[in-house]
């Protein structure tokens, strides 16, 4: 038996550039000595192709981030539980979720100008579609942290797709997996707030 299952692979790049663009929080994986360093940071997606990020200086993954240093990347869309009592056929239960992988190499920019220019475009694409806050070429914050702040690029050379959403049932138990991802996110997220982030 194949693994991962056809079904839950998917192979449109497009659709994994909207993952990327939907959800820019990305999970970095360097590996050094057989150590994993991990970095949870949002990467934008440019139109050449490439990944952009920027990470703190003082991050001991910095020093991976340079000379085409291999590494993974995770996006993380949506997920949830899928209980059997939702479906209209017998089934287990099951996980549903959507996961882009990428693997490519990572080289340091270490233009201070290219940083700036950066960290500014960074932030509109953030704000959008609002643009409620416009990070200005003149920030004197900005201007004091730009020795702190390590700029990278991403060149990728594998993507792979998992969007495990329930494709292998009928289509009416397809809409009602897809109804429950939407319902458990909104839910979930409220429920994990208020218990964690507690205002007194």
């Amino acid at each position: 038996m194949k693994y991962p299952p056809e079904q839950h692979q998917d192979y449109n790049k497009l659709h994994m550039i909207e993952v990327l663009k939907s959800y820019p929080l990305a999970t970095l994986i360097s590996v050094k000595n057989s150590e994993p360093f991990i970095t949870h940071l949002p990467l934008v997606y440019r139109e050449d192709g490439k990944l952009i990020g920027h990470i703190d200086k003082f991050n001991p993954q910095t020093e991976l981030l340079k000379d085409n240093h291999p590494i993974t990347v995770i996006f993380s869309g949506p997920d949830c539980y899928i209980s059997p009592s939702i479906y209209t056929t017998k089934q287990l239960p099951t996980w549903n979720y959507i996961k882009v992988h990428l693997k490519g190499t990572v080289e340091a920019i270490e233009s201070k100008n290219a940083l700036k220019d950066s960290l500014i475009k960074m932030t509109e694409f953030l704000e959008q579609p609002e643009h409620n806050y416009v990070l200005e070429p003149n920030n004197s914050s900005m201007e004091r942290n730009l020795d702190y702040i390590k700029m990278f690029e991403i060149s990728i050379n594998s993507w792979e797709g998992k969007f495990k959403l329930s494709q292998d049932k009928k289509p009416r138990d397809i809409e009602s997996a897809r109804k429950e991802i939407i319902r458990a996110n909104q839910e979930s997220i409220k429920v994990l707030l208020d218990k964690v982030f507690k205002i007194s």
